[in-house]
């Protein structure tokens, strides 16, 4: 992997972040972005065990999925706060993500502001809560809305790995799916390069976030996270401005998924050696091989 530390910005005006992050697709860190939300000091474990403690919720576990998986199917459910509860108390590999805690307790919409002066587009009924305890990752993948993304850190630090989307190739992306082939997990130390030699030539960014930053990623932008610390963020999408942005997130949303869920229910081995073949195949353009 060729990796840059991603840039961190302490503050940057909405004029100056269209013209050199947003119209360039360009991610950054933005520092104080979030810094006088109200969440920032009043969001925490116990807050929210009061408040939807009492919620069922998915767990994802750190297993990559497999041919015979959908994609975004929960390993387990349980409680919103025991799942708090256990995050408190030590290191657990399971996370939670694309929980609208906000349908449950709608009054904490008030502790943050929509950033509308740095871009348009945000979709109000989908603020989205992730959920990570230390030791939980997030598998490579790029958001299959194909939406621009503001995602706030709160508590703790995350790693994390980001690619543009044109790199989809060298990182072993499965045809049909927004996941790649490749396990990232603990890339900074050990990376497989003997199985998938193409992200040797990968171009991408890496950063470690904190509490209160804001990381921008542009619509399609891979990206793999671990949990240094328990923490959770938040997520503010925003569909892309022109009609063919749109256009790719819902083909990807209603077509791409449906029949990958298809064919992984009425022939998930042919399917999945299908993909393999053909992404292995895809990979070695890249390199010439």
């Amino acid at each position: 992997m060729q990796l840059q530390e991603l840039e961190k910005l302490e503050s940057i005006s909405p004029e100056d972040f269209k013209k050199n992050y947003y119209q360039k697709g360009k991610p950054v860190v933005i520092k104080d972005l979030a810094r006088k939300w109200p969440a920032i000091t009043k969001w925490n474990w116990d807050y929210f065990i009061k408040i939807v403690g009492d919620k069922e919720v998915g767990v994802y576990n750190n297993i990559k999925s497999d041919s015979y998986t959908p994609i975004n199917t929960a390993d387990a459910y349980m409680k919103f706060g025991e799942y708090l509860e256990m995050v408190k108390k030590g290191p657990v590999e399971l996370r939670i993500f694309l929980f609208n805690i906000f349908q449950h307790a709608p009054q904490i919409v008030s502790d943050f502001t929509w950033p509308d002066e740095y871009m348009k587009g945000f979709v109000k009924k989908f603020p989205m809560l992730f959920v990570g305890g230390q030791g939980s990752i997030t598998h490579m993948h790029f958001d299959i809305d194909m939406s621009h993304i503001l995602h706030t850190q709160f508590l703790g630090r995350k790693r994390v790995l980001l690619f543009p989307f044109e790199e989809q190739h060298k990182l072993y992306r499965k045809p049909w799916e927004v996941l790649s082939l490749a396990n990232y997990a603990n890339y900074y130390d050990h990376f497989d390069y003997e199985k998938f030699p193409a992200v040797k030539n990968a171009k991408g960014f890496e950063v470690i976030m904190e509490h209160g930053d804001t990381l921008f990623m542009p619509a399609g932008y891979w990206h793999h996270m671990e949990y240094i610390d328990a923490g959770f963020a938040m997520s503010l999408r925003a569909l892309q401005s022109s009609v063919s942005g749109k256009l790719k997130g819902a083909w990807n949303l209603f077509g791409m998924r449906n029949i990958d869920t298809l064919m992984k229910k009425t022939a998930p081995k042919w399917w999945y050696d299908r993909k393999v073949k053909q992404l292995y195949a895809d990979a070695a353009k890249t390199i010439g091989a």
